[in-house]
């Protein structure tokens, strides 16, 4: 089991504090496609991990086949050729790559956009694409031509030959299922008002399973023959992708939450347990419940039973503020929300915004760290914004006891004070300030350079190490040409 994502690193230690985890740590960093490879083993790509691994189904023991520090960058989806060749979808750099039976890579493509489901029939390879007006192609890797069998995809993802020959596909925001021949030909579609399809499969029996990328888990399975239904709820929230072992056990990822589950209509087993993304904010309201803003998710927690793994709401969650009931969220996607635990309703705030990370909650409304647009805004209860101050790039903010707005940039290396127009440096010479908070009359800041955390006392401006070798940051090895 893997205890963290930096190995070697040392053990995180305080000399004021004693400090254990509320969660176990996850054993797959995110799951996205998996399938079986020649070796028996099932293989998963890892989107946000940037690497792929390989699961014994039998014993849940995880191996890093393509480490993070490789020429992938972001694996979601993976098949494998004839010869034991394995393709991948690289989706944020928008490439396909071979890798061979002894290791070495090719890249056969870059001219596909977004690739994202792929599969092999004997020596040919085929993919489509995860965006609106989407295309399935065929890809001849000795070449790199792209031959085009189907266009206009409403988001396509997961896709199988089924019985027929036909390549199997999902419209992702249409709700539909599709076919098209390997040879072109116009496509068919197979079904419409299908629950959030994600991926399509075939079960070892030639039966037709879509599953769903929503937070029951549904699994429709669909006789396409008589277009006949059954649907079961999994429970696996996120799922992404599904494979048929030997004896035809469905085995499905998730990439809202990682893990690989069996699944059938009795129930559930897990192979490999599911965990956090993240977490990247992280914040507890009154009563003590922990909430962290985990990507893919908003997870919540309770601090006794370490519970930080349901998925109460989504969309690249990064920033969290808790109080008054309710829990303020930043998105990667520009927005500021308001999720209301009681009646699990989300109202938008603010959109558009310039990758909005720290979030704060004042008496007026809430306190924003716009990363991108180097500034920090307040937004009023009516949802109106205005700036209040510009920096080169803050990332989070905090309050103290008397209402005055702190805030920490990673480029300055500082954290400094708003009072008004007046912009105040509390503290410099800092190693990439991130997360910050306030308690009595000190600050906290975690300084990710150096993997501590900082105290700073706001009568004096003494600074103290208030805990040391902590594992924050990028993992080692993880490289990122853009944002995933």
């Amino acid at each position: 089991m893997v205890s963290t994502r930096f190995p070697g690193f040392g053990t995180p230690r305080s000399e004021r504090w004693s400090m254990s985890r509320l969660n176990p740590p996850s054993p797959l960093w995110g799951s996205n496609g998996i399938t079986f490879g020649p070796d028996k083993r099932l293989y998963v790509a890892q989107f946000l991990a940037g690497q792929i691994s390989a699961v014994d189904g039998t014993t849940g023991e995880v191996e890093v086949v393509v480490p993070a520090d490789g020429p992938v960058q972001a694996p979601d989806d993976l098949a494998f050729g004839s010869d034991g060749s394995m393709y991948i979808a690289d989706i944020t750099p928008q490439r396909v790559w071979r890798r061979s039976p002894d290791g070495e890579f090719t890249l056969l493509s870059e001219e596909i956009r977004v690739p994202n489901g792929i599969t092999c029939v004997g020596d040919r390879l085929f993919v489509n694409e995860m965006r609106p007006g989407g295309r399935v192609v065929e890809l001849l890797p000795d070449t790199g031509e792209i031959v085009v069998l189907a266009e206009g995809l409403a988001m396509g993802n997961a896709m199988q030959q089924g019985p027929d020959g036909s390549l199997y596909y999902p419209h992702m925001m249409t709700g539909q299922v599709w076919r098209v021949s390997p040879d072109g030909g116009d496509p068919q579609e197979v079904a419409d008002d299908v629950h959030e399809p994600v991926a399509v499969r075939f079960d070892h029996d030639g039966a037709l399973v879509v599953l769903s990328r929503g937070v029951t888990g549904i699994v429709t399975r669909i006789d396409p023959d008589t277009g006949r239904r059954s649907t079961i709820e999994t429970g696996v929230a996120g799922m992404d992708n599904a494979a048929f072992d030997r004896e035809n056990r469905m085995l499905v990822s998730s990439y809202g939450s990682g893990g690989v589950t069996q699944v059938d209509a009795l129930g559930t087993r897990t192979v490999v347990g599911r965990g956090l993304h993240g977490p990247f904010g992280v914040a507890a309201d009154e009563a003590g419940r922990v909430y962290a803003g985990d990507h893919f998710r908003l997870a919540d927690g309770d601090l006794v039973t370490g519970d930080l793994i349901q998925p109460v709401a989504g969309g690249a969650c990064h920033g969290v503020a808790a109080g008054g009931g309710l829990v303020h969220i930043t998105s990667m996607h520009g927005d500021v929300r308001t999720f209301d635990p009681a009646t699990r309703e989300v109202r938008m705030r603010v959109k558009h915004l310039a990758e909005p990370t720290g979030i704060a909650i004042t008496d007026t409304g809430l306190l924003v760290a716009e990363t991108g647009a180097g500034r920090v805004i307040h937004i009023d209860d009516s949802d109106a914004v205005t700036p209040i101050a510009e920096l080169p790039h803050p990332v989070d903010v905090a309050l103290d006891a008397e209402g005055r707005h702190y805030v920490t940039d990673d480029s300055l290396g500082a954290v400094v004070r708003i009072d008004g127009d007046t912009i105040e440096t509390i503290a410099d010479g800092l190693d990439q300030p991130q997360g910050i908070t306030t308690l009595d009359d000190t600050l906290y800041v975690v300084e990710v350079g150096t993997k501590r955390l900082v105290s700073i006392a706001l009568t004096t401006g003494e600074t103290r190490t208030a805990a040391s070798s902590l594992p924050v940051g990028l993992p080692p090895g993880l490289h990122r040409e853009d944002p995933a």
